[in-house]
């Protein structure tokens, strides 16, 4: 099937068959309990005998599955048509839910230096049927644990690779996660370093979900930010901030705010000075929030901001009026936290 669209692929084989039967198809695909065409048992013999032979059920080989030692967290390493292996994470959420990390490229061209990923390089974009089937591997997994909470409530495009460079296939995975599942648009949350370009493509793109956005910003600092991400320019954050105040005041409200991430590096980003560069950053845009991340370790030259100069950074942005949380980290000793998504050796 190589990289072609699955929906397409399927409308081709029954040109003659009505859109009921098609969506029937898609609808299916989302079941916990259809692990194969086959077990579309509304479908006629003849269409599940053509899709056996000519679909695969899934774009993705589940490789491997590994669990952290607190039984929270869980990566998968898949593989793809081609063979290239990509990975996704599952995270038990605060509410007792689970919330799914996707890839959205396999590997990186952004190249931020504690991204592991970024080591990588870029191999290809992924096609938006490999962005969905891994919400499906989840789906699958859970269905076989019965012992987990079932509930898959929220999903962040965090994983290998950065999404707003792979545009069209992240927007159709979106729209085809909304048609098929109970996740609504303020539960998906997309990552981005920032390719403005395309961000300002989806302030006037009707088809674009009105999804939360979070811009992985690092540093208000221009020198240090374009030290951190070398995709970064001088004049990247006040371009940052005009596009935020757009952003807000078309998409704005009380659930959808737009969240700076920031990874807290010892000596580089962490001081109380960039703090307060941080909140005065945030405080001229408007409704922002702060998502503080410790730095896992990626064997990428930086060391973790400890846990006292965290715990004043974050009280100063508070002092200053910027609603601030830090991210537990969770998975690491499976690589599976922020910035560790990178092949892993059995």
């Amino acid at each position: 099937m190589g990289y072609e669209n699955r929906k397409s692929k399927i409308a081709s084989l029954f040109p003659k068959e009505p859109d009921f039967r098609l969506k029937q198809i898609e609808t299916a695909m989302f079941q916990k309990e259809v692990k194969c065409w086959d077990d579309i048992s509304t479908l006629p013999a003849l269409m599940r005998e053509i899709l056996n032979k000519e679909v695969p059920f899934s774009s993705l080989k589940v490789e491997n599955i590994y669990a952290n030692g607190a039984g929270d967290t869980f990566k998968a390493i898949a593989q793809v048509a081609s063979g290239e292996e990509i990975e996704t994470v599952l995270m038990k959420n605060p509410r007792g839910h689970f919330t799914i990390c996707v890839s959205s490229q396999i590997g990186c061209a952004m190249r931020c230096g504690f991204c592991a990923t970024g080591k990588m390089g870029l191999t290809r974009n992924l096609e938006a049927e490999e962005i969905v089937d891994q919400y499906r591997i989840w789906q699958t997994y859970l269905a076989g644990r019965p012992e987990l909470p079932q509930l898959i409530s929220n999903i962040v495009y965090m994983g290998m690779g950065e999404p707003m460079a792979n545009y069209e296939n992240v927007k159709l995975s979106l729209q085809s996660i909304f048609r098929n599942t109970d996740i609504g648009e303020t539960h998906v949350t997309v990552s981005t370093v920032g390719v403005l370009p395309r961000l300002e493509m989806l302030l006037n793109d009707p088809d674009w979900p009105h999804v939360r956005m979070a811009i992985s910003l690092h540093s208000a600092d221009r020198e240090i930010r374009k030290e951190i991400v070398p995709t970064s320019y001088d004049d990247f954050l006040p371009k940052l901030a005009d596009w935020s105040k757009r952003y807000l005041k078309r998409f704005g409200n009380r659930r959808h705010h737009l969240t700076f991430e920031y990874v807290m590096l010892r000596g580089v980003n962490d001081s109380p000075n960039d703090a307060r560069l941080l909140a005065n950053f945030s405080n001229s845009i408007g409704d922002i929030r702060v998502n503080l991340i410790p730095y896992n370790f990626t064997d990428c030259g930086f060391q973790s901001s400890t846990k006292e100069s965290i715990i004043e950074f974050h009280e100063v942005l508070e002092k200053h009026g910027v609603t601030t949380t830090v991210r537990k980290t969770q998975g690491e000793d499976i690589a599976a936290a922020c910035g560790q998504l990178i092949k892993m050796e059995s």
